[in-house]
């Protein structure tokens, strides 16, 4: 870790220097009552880092299912009048009494993930509060109560339920007799309400006004913290055994970000727990040698070549990604340029591999593989202020409602079946077990990049499970190679890999490109693999941003009269296109 640290300080006392202050200031994010939050924010001169935490309490209201104060997130920052970047950790941690056996049968065997997620005993300590409460002591303008302002207002006046958070009430029915408290605030006669629906959450605005009058320790002790622990460990569900102390022990981590060149251009993200950076990083070094931008989006063998690069750099994530806290993650050595270069070196430009094996990286102790889940929800949410300065958070409570638990009129999440279920593999520890206080693995990948002047040039993360590596390494290919606005990049359609097959998104270009990449060698199909990016990129020294066309997203600008106009994406209006993730 410490030659980690050495390089990143290294890249940056070289590339990063203050960026030039500028009048508009921008905010995205997958919901526009979101957006417009973070937008009210900066309108009132708030900074970059104030108007991301009020979306992210806006999101706790109005997209429930994936994110909120009762997940967490990561976060990297760009401060523009000291050029430096980054990041901190609000994943959540297990209980203190978690094993490595929490997911485990009687005979040692890993339980089915649909037993698994209901209930106590999925849930791990929140770390959003905390988080914010380290952005805003950092970087924070506005005093921290009227950062709650626009969640509350969600909260007591009610919001429209739109057309994805209804896709995901139908989605998630059956468990919901289990869960009254759910019931009561997100169903209508008996029940899931419908896209136009009006919505309230008084006890959601109640919790939001507390901890924005007493600040953050009002969500880790005293009253809403018994409220957790009770709901956790009395669930009717799987109880789980969360304690006061555990709440009371939690902290956010400000750790060095994760940065690497590629080509012109040195992309930054999250160091573990989360596997985006190293993984982003892996896919983009092993494509270094290849000509993408001259191959371009339309020609099969692009897409042959991310898909191998894609599936090496993978094999990697699950061997040797974990909670550095807890077990050796050879940061360094992964995103090793020699490295890399010996990875690259096992793809046959012509030919698809039989098999994709995990390397040996300069640093990494002996390890067994083993396969993580996460489930495709999560959301993403960026801010650039008037200064320059980027703050880029991905957030999340796991699958769609977390556990299904609510406490002060949040969804708790379900973060540790994050965890790989199989404590042990051939006889050794798996690197993502569950143990007690650990973090558990993510691919959240929120990302800055910087072009050869050290200026920040994009800032992007996606919602998706582990898919969200590819949604943002293909936007980022899309953009830096091919040459396209961010707009567009986004929009390219979706790769991933599964069951031995590469997977394409269906009904888009790529999908009509089915055969021809499956005369490379590998097995070709096509599926639904929606993505919910949001990002924002520098342009002629103007920020201008774009939403994912598969979500219900947007992008709002603010100039230096407090004038907000939309930029991209939805107005503030309901009954628009359901998003497939998240």
């Amino acid at each position: 870790m410490r030659k980690l640290i050495l390089f990143a300080v290294a890249l940056f006392a070289v590339a990063s220097s203050p960026a030039t202050a500028r009048s508009q200031a921008i905010a995205s994010s997958a919901d526009p009552r979101a957006t417009a939050a973070g937008a009210e924010i900066l309108a009132k001169g708030g900074s970059a880092a104030d108007a991301t935490m009020a979306m992210m309490l806006a999101l706790t209201v109005v997209e429930p299912q994936s994110s909120g104060i009762g997940g967490g997130g990561f976060l990297v920052h760009y401060d523009a009048e000291g050029g430096k970047i980054s990041t901190i950790n609000g994943r959540e941690t297990a209980p203190a009494a978690a094993t490595p056996q929490r997911f485990t049968d009687a005979n040692g065997k890993p339980i089915p993930f649909l037993q698994a997620f209901p209930g106590g005993k999925s849930v791990g300590v929140p770390g959003n509060i905390r988080l914010m409460a380290e952005a805003h002591r950092k970087w924070g303008k506005l005093k921290w109560a009227e950062i709650f302002k626009p969640a509350i207002r969600l909260a007591d006046k009610g919001f429209v339920v739109n057309r994805t958070l209804e896709s995901r009430l139908a989605m998630i029915q059956r468990l919901w007799p289990q869960f009254e408290t759910a019931r009561s605030i997100y169903w209508v006669d008996g029940k899931p309400a419908k896209a136009g629906m009006t919505l309230r959450n008084p006890e959601l605005a109640k919790t939001l006004r507390l901890i924005a009058k007493k600040g953050p320790d009002a969500f880790y002790t005293g009253a809403i913290a018994n409220s957790i622990v009770d709901t956790v460990n009395k669930s009717v569900v799987a109880p789980g055994d969360m304690t006061l102390a555990d709440l009371a022990a939690y902290k956010a981590v400000e750790q060095n970000a994760v940065c690497a060149p590629y080509r012109v251009y040195v992309i930054c993200g999250m160091a573990p727990p989360s596997s985006g950076a190293t993984t982003v990083i892996q896919i983009l070094g092993t494509l270094e040698r290849f000509d993408m931008k001259a191959l371009g989006k339309d020609d099969p063998k692009s897409w042959f070549l991310i898909g191998q690069a894609m599936q090496l750099a993978y094999a990697d994530r699950e061997k040797y990604l974990g909670d550095a806290s807890f077990v050796q993650v050879p940061v360094t050595g992964l995103i090793d340029k020699a490295y890399l270069a010996e990875r690259s070196a096992l793809i046959d430009p012509s030919k698809a591999r039989a098999d994709y094996p995990a390397g040996n990286p300069p640093g990494a102790m002996p390890r067994t593989a083993a396969i993580s889940g996460e489930v495709a929800g999560t959301t993403h949410f960026s801010a650039v202020d008037a200064k320059g300065s980027i703050a880029n958070m991905t957030s999340t409570i796991e699958g769609p409602f977390g556990s299904q638990l609510i406490a002060g009129g949040f969804f708790l999440n379900n973060e540790l079946t994050d965890f790989t279920f199989a404590p042990e593999k051939d006889g050794a520890p798996v690197a993502n077990r569950v143990e007690g206080g650990k973090r558990p693995l993510s691919s959240m990948a929120p990302t800055i990049v910087f072009n050869r002047e050290g200026k920040p040039v994009l800032a992007l993360g996606s919602a998706g499970g582990k898919r969200i590596i590819m949604h943002v390494t293909k936007t980022l290919v899309g953009v830096l190679d091919f040459g396209l606005p961010l707009k567009e990049a986004i929009a390219l359609p979706n790769i991933y890999f599964g069951g031995g097959a590469l997977l394409v998104e269906e009904n888009t270009t790529l999908a009509t490109m089915a055969q021809q990449l499956a005369n490379f060698g590998q097995p070709v199909k096509p599926e639904d693999l929606g993505s919910k990016v949001n990002g924002l990129q520098l342009i002629d020294g103007q920020w201008t941003g774009a939403a994912d066309p598969r979500s219900e997203g947007n992008v709002v600008a603010v100039d230096k009269k407090g004038k907000q106009t939309v930029i991209d994406g939805n107005q503030i209006k309901d009954g628009a296109p359901a998003a497939s993730v998240g």
